[in-house]
């Protein structure tokens, strides 16, 4: 077994046509009866499960194909309306990998292995501040465009927290995510997202233009 990486679980699956990473927040409207089984087993259980792009197919009816690589996510609100659909907030915590796909009755399921960052070190650190540069400089170039972003926008000082959040924020597409979240040293992955930033902001300064 690899550093980081625990002993394979079984979690229950939500794959979905947006990918999730750690700290992100995900709120969802849940309307196929088993998806609603996966809620109240999770709310009966931790509150967790995982959550994987899907390659191809739909999210809803099943069929679909699925990456092999996500976010283990936990419930934190949820509450059901009175259409009978449920709401929910639920919020990325660390990186997934599927080791295998398992029957999808009643819901989808997995067997994932739990993929655990360690404590930040000098070289992510290091690589914190070009990280920060170009996540500020994509910031002001989508305010100099008229988005609205907080004043108070800023990135955590722990720099693998601060790249899932840059990254979670950064206007990149779903495929690129799951690079970064397939990638398994830290400071490669703050490297790819930094990179996604610069990309980013190349392209919003071309807007400006």
């Amino acid at each position: 077994m690899d550093d980081g990486e625990e002993a394979a679980i079984e979690l229950p699956m939500f794959p979905l046509g947006s990918a999730l990473v750690p700290f992100q927040v995900l709120p969802l409207q849940v309307f196929e009866p088993r998806y609603h089984a996966l809620v109240r087993d999770c709310l009966a259980a931790d509150g967790r499960f995982g959550v994987v792009l899907i390659e191809r197919g739909s999210e809803v009816g099943g069929g679909d194909v699925r990456f092999d690589v996500g976010t283990v996510a936990r419930i934190a609100q949820s509450a059901e309306l009175p259409d009978g659909r449920m709401a929910l907030v639920a919020v990325g915590e660390e990186r997934l990998r599927v080791a295998r796909w398992l029957d999808d009755d009643p819901y989808p399921r997995a067997s994932v292995v739990v993929l655990a960052d360690p404590e930040a070190a000098a070289a992510e650190l290091a690589a914190r501040e070009p990280l920060a540069l170009a996540f500020d400089r994509v910031v002001e170039l989508a305010r100099a465009l008229g988005a609205e972003v907080p004043d108070d926008l800023a990135l955590a000082d722990d720099p693998l927290r601060a790249a899932w959040e840059a990254l979670a924020m950064a206007p990149v597409g779903p495929l690129d995510v799951v690079a970064v979240l397939g990638e398994a040293g830290a400071v490669a992955r703050m490297e790819m997202v930094t990179a996604a930033l610069v990309d980013a902001a190349e392209l919003l300064e071309l807007r400006l233009r």
